[in-house]
């Protein structure tokens, strides 16, 4: 197998990879065509069939396995696949998880880590809270361990949700030791179920799309519907507790246009906004820069709203 990361200018290919995406276009001579994105662990490559009724191309559609003939070529600073082949794969010609992006660490060690921070909660109403899903609840566990952070954008990989998760509980931590205003215990339970919503915003690997109740309803609310559900499971919560650990989700995002129903009222809501806004952006930074080699200008970006490059030292 060719992984994506390692293609090159020029490189003539068989390869079997996951098609993520499919869209059917014209030429301006009004010649049909297939825009296509192929997947693997490694990272996505666009692909195009410049003749889709050849005898060469099968049937095919979003999220087959196919194997493609084809070759490498550089089209606007980006490599793109021209495909001369294209067969569905056979069940046993790959193996699905040759296709996932995944986490570089451990899923099983970070879990284990964020389980400490669990257990350091001595609230016992919003330990018991956050244990309802991360101790509890089996489904919700595998889920969560396996799911990524966003389609694009940040953490966009399998265990993308729980590396995102512990990051944002770290850079809490070090909030809550630096700025006595702060209550750890809220803060920590906030930043541990932030974004359990994703959970049911996102479909899982390989398809890592928007489902309907995400597109209908997004991660915060759903997210604290979840905490809302956790809550009800234990008679007696303090309601104003509640209100605040609800809060706190609702207003991650830190203003009304990037999606939270309200801006941040408490300081713990602030400082999990400053968290999680600094690791989704650091991390972003990682994935431009990855395999990034030299000083060279990356071109304007939409999130940082500048022109990009790595520094020279």
């Amino acid at each position: 197998m060719k992984y994506i990361k390692d293609l090159h200018d020029g490189d003539s290919i068989r390869s079997i990879y996951l098609c993520k995406g499919k869209r059917t276009a014209e030429t301006r001579n009004g010649k049909p065509y297939d825009s296509l994105i192929l997947q693997d662990k490694t990272g996505t490559v666009d692909g195009k069939i410049w003749d889709p009724n050849s005898s060469g191309i099968a049937d095919y559609d979003e999220k087959d396995f196919v194997e493609v003939v084809g070759d490498v070529i550089t089209y606007n600073n980006n490599l793109q696949l021209n495909v001369k082949q294209l067969r569905i794969a056979s069940e046993g010609d790959y193996n699905p998880a040759d296709y996932m992006p995944t986490s570089e660490k451990s899923v099983d060690t970070m879990y284990e880590e964020l389980l400490g921070y669990v257990r350091s909660i001595s609230n016992p109403w919003l330990r018991r809270g956050v244990e309802y899903y991360f101790v509890k609840d089996e489904d919700f566990i595998k889920l969560f361990k396996g799911h990524s952070a966003a389609k694009t954008v940040h953490h966009g990989f399998a265990g993308g949700l729980l590396e995102h998760t512990l990051s944002v509980v770290k850079f809490c931590e070090y909030l809550a030791g630096a700025y006595e205003i702060l209550n750890r215990d809220l803060l920590f339970a906030s930043a541990i179920c932030h974004d359990i919503g994703k959970v049911r915003e996102l479909s899982s690997f390989p398809d890592n799309d928007y489902t309907d109740e995400g597109q209908l309803i997004g991660h915060i609310v759903i997210g604290v519907e979840m905490i809302g559900e956790a809550i009800r499971s234990l008679p007696g919560f303090p309601e104003k507790l509640a209100n605040e650990w609800k809060h706190c989700v609702v207003a991650h995002h830190g203003e009304l246009e990037y999606g939270s129903p309200k801006k941040p009222a408490l300081a713990e809501a602030v400082a999990l906004n400053i968290a999680d806004n600094a690791d989704a952006k650091m991390q972003t930074l990682k994935e431009i820069f990855k395999d990034k080699t030299g000083t060279e200008w990356l071109g304007y970006n939409r999130l940082f709203e500048s022109n990009l490059r790595k520094s020279s030292v």
